[in-house]
């Protein structure tokens, strides 16, 4: 029986529990799996060669990107913890969990977490990448999060100490956020939500004026960041009509991807009606993912181009592409992210995924975890350059997206957005899982927080070892 299996078995008798029967159930696992075991990290014996790892995930991928890839990963210990989801996954699943299973996001490091606008053109701030979404041990994404600081913090050389405050911050705003939740009606917590003013406020306090005023500067271009905005800085103008300016490797403009040879694997030999057969074909398929109401939005909006967009550390090689629309006039704009959605890298250990679709997939995980989420999110399938279809989810490119430079953090300010993010994902966490057994499970104390804290600091260890031989072995020539 798969691990996934397993896990579904088990938390199947868990999942409606009232909630005294959830808390007596939460305390009882302690016994099964302690607190303390969370600190545990020892590679197992026939542990996969990372390299190996990485080398399966690129055969999906355009053959031609994956030296970009492996080129944005090579950057630092950090940069390469980003992109080795899978090589994580494959760790976690070696290790006791509870049980209790959540909508987990796959990816849940720092960097991960940032800034959007909501419908209501709120500025919040929460988990924003979902690609490996999928159902699963809740424990695997507080501990791929509290790594991530760890590794954040010695990527910006602050001390052992620090580091060790900034992760157990991490676990302790997860597990207090849980507490608070398990007091908390459905409603509210479906509901709950971290606007950017409220971080900003934690964030200041330990911040001098110089940061403070950064902080704000990148607030308000988030705030700005929208389709007009990214419509100046893709598009120009040419005998009157809006097109994609070229930027190979990292923009193709579709009309050029056939002569571009720049493009590898990406030429399509597309002749102009085909193009636009293609166009009509996304929209037609992503329209009928979306509710009624927001259809007759996007019917207002006419596809006026086209292109291959490379994103991402992690997400380099798969297919994203980016359709720029028009509305009632040139300055009335909305640009769309068309991005391939693959084989989540928590599906080898856990079992593929109930939704076919992986666009379905990611967009429905999204939209559990998110306390709000984009409004144009849909899905839809297109062919690759071998002819293959492939899953694709789409949402708005800008919709006031923005992050937080982590290496401008001093130690406090690590802390604290450490511990807004632990909260964030509790939020998640409770609102797709059993929140009564996790807050009880978890209990009053630090020894969660302590053992997550050891945990985080031998895999950022682990994390070198593999950053080291990957390293190697692009010297090697063992990787394209």
């Amino acid at each position: 029986m798969i691990l996934r299996e397993r896990l579904a078995k088990r938390d199947s008798s868990i999942e409606n529990l009232p909630k005294g029967e959830s808390i007596e159930y939460g305390k009882s696992l302690r016994k099964e799996v302690p607190r303390k075991s969370h600190a545990e990290w020892v590679p197992a014996a026939d542990r996969p060669d990372p390299v190996h790892l990485l080398r399966s995930q690129g055969e999906s991928r355009v053959l031609a990107l994956l030296p970009l890839r492996y080129e944005r990963m090579s950057v630092s210990a950090f940069t390469f913890y980003r992109g080795a989801a899978l090589i994580m996954a494959s760790d976690l699943s070696c290790i006791p969990t509870t049980g209790i299973v959540v909508q987990a996001c796959g990816d849940a490091h720092i960097s991960n977490f940032g800034m959007f606008s909501s419908p209501e053109r709120r500025t919040v701030f929460d988990i924003n990448d979902f690609d490996e979404t999928l159902p699963g041990p809740w424990e695997w994404d507080i501990k791929r999060l509290a790594t991530s600081v760890e590794i954040c913090g010695r990527d910006n050389g602050f001390s052992k100490k620090d580091r060790k405050e900034a992760v157990r911050s991490c676990a302790r705003g997860y597990r207090k956020g849980m507490a608070a939740f398990a007091e908390m009606g459905h409603l509210d917590v479906w509901y709950a939500h971290l606007d950017v003013d409220s971080l900003h406020e934690k964030l200041s306090s330990t911040l001098d004026a110089k940061i403070v005023k950064k902080a704000n500067k990148a607030i308000n271009k988030a705030k700005g960041k929208d389709s007009v905005k990214a419509v100046s800085k893709f598009t120009e103008v040419v005998d009157g009509k809006l097109r994609i300016i070229s930027n190979p490797p990292l923009i193709i403009p579709i009309r050029e991807l056939a002569s571009n040879p720049n493009s590898g694997q990406l030429a399509e030999h597309f002749e102009e009606d085909v193009v636009r057969s293609m166009l009509h074909k996304v929209r037609e398929k992503y329209r009928s993912t979306l509710p009624s109401d927001t259809r007759h939005l996007i019917d207002r909006y006419t596809s006026v181009d086209f292109a291959h967009k490379v994103v991402g550390v992690g997400s380099v090689g798969t297919r994203a592409w980016i359709v720029v629309m028009q509305g009632a006039d040139e300055n009335d704009p909305l640009v769309l992210q068309v991005k391939e959605a693959q084989e989540s890298v928590l599906e080898r250990y856990l079992g593929k995924n109930e939704k076919q679709q992986h666009g379905h997939r990611v967009v429905s995980g999204q939209r559990a975890m998110q306390s709000t989420s984009d409004m144009l999110l849909g899905w839809c399938k297109l062919p690759a350059e071998d002819g293959t279809i492939k899953d694709y989810y789409v949402r708005q490119l800008w919709n006031g997206k923005g992050s937080i430079d982590l290496s401008l953090l001093n130690p406090g300010q690590l802390a604290k957005l450490s511990e807004a993010c632990g909260w964030i994902l509790a939020h998640a966490h409770a609102r797709t899982g059993n929140r009564f057994a996790i807050a009880s499970y978890l209990g009053k104390s630090d020894k969660f927080d302590k053992a997550i804290t050891k945990f985080a600091a031998a895999y950022a260890n682990q994390n070198e070892r593999d950053y080291q031989r990957f390293m190697e072995a692009l010297e090697a020539g063992e990787l394209p």
